[in-house]
């Protein structure tokens, strides 16, 4: 039963990569080590992120809302700007066309997040003795987030043309501005629910699903 649950938690989170990866034609054009460059400065941008939050945001002492740390939650997910910053410094060193781009970029920086996130939870967590839904839901939350990056990339990849009508750009910035801020809707979302992490997880599906939407329609307008 151990093992099941293990292998069934893997291969959710991380048989969706594999498939994004072979579907979409990244293998095609060997772009593997792209991806792995995309992860390497993924994981720069993150040790950057805690140094500046260790020097400029420590632990904050002020009120909180029924145990909820707004003001603290909401200094954290600023930084996040950061994760846009790295997507777009990898697209700018990459040759190619914006859909090759967006691509590798999401992908990489999802498959490092993956890797660095989440799999010592599942491998230390999903091999114990009994079954818990909460690495079921770690699994499904990765798949998510992959679709989260590839978003963020879009938009990222999107915001830095110089030829998007003002409307268009009005969007995508209000878009950008969703993606950073998208973990303290999550942490509010949770200290709303008691024992909500199926609801957790339906709030980031729903917000991702239409956030997708809404980029899909602007980037096939814009490449069309």
């Amino acid at each position: 039963m151990t093992l099941f649950h293990f292998g069934n938690c893997l291969a959710l989170s991380y048989f969706p990569y594999l498939i994004t990866y072979k579907c979409s034609g990244l293998s095609e054009y060997s772009a593997f080590w792209r991806c792995v460059q995309a992860g390497g400065i993924y994981v720069l941008v993150q040790l950057c992120k805690m140094l500046f939050l260790a020097t400029f945001f420590p632990t904050w002492e002020g009120a909180t809302v029924g145990g909820f740390d707004a003001v603290g939650e909401l200094m954290k997910a600023t930084v996040e700007v950061a994760d846009l910053c790295g997507l777009y410094v990898v697209m700018v060193r990459m040759a190619g066309r914006g859909e090759f781009k967006v691509m590798v970029a999401g992908m990489g920086w999802a498959t490092a997040e993956l890797i660095t996130s989440r799999f010592v939870p599942l491998w230390v967590g999903a091999r114990g003795m009994e079954f818990d839904w909460k690495f079921i839901q770690i699994s499904l939350d990765s798949n998510i987030s992959l679709v989260h990056h590839l978003v963020t990339a879009a938009l990222v990849w999107l915001r830095s043309r110089y030829d998007l009508p003002h409307t268009v750009s009005t969007v995508v910035s209000f878009l950008l501005l969703l993606s950073i801020y998208r973990n303290f809707f999550s942490e509010l979302v949770e200290w709303s629910f008691v024992n909500g992490g199926w609801a957790i997880l339906g709030v980031r599906a729903a917000y991702t699903a239409v956030q997708a939407l809404v980029t899909l329609s602007l980037f096939v307008r814009v490449t069309a």
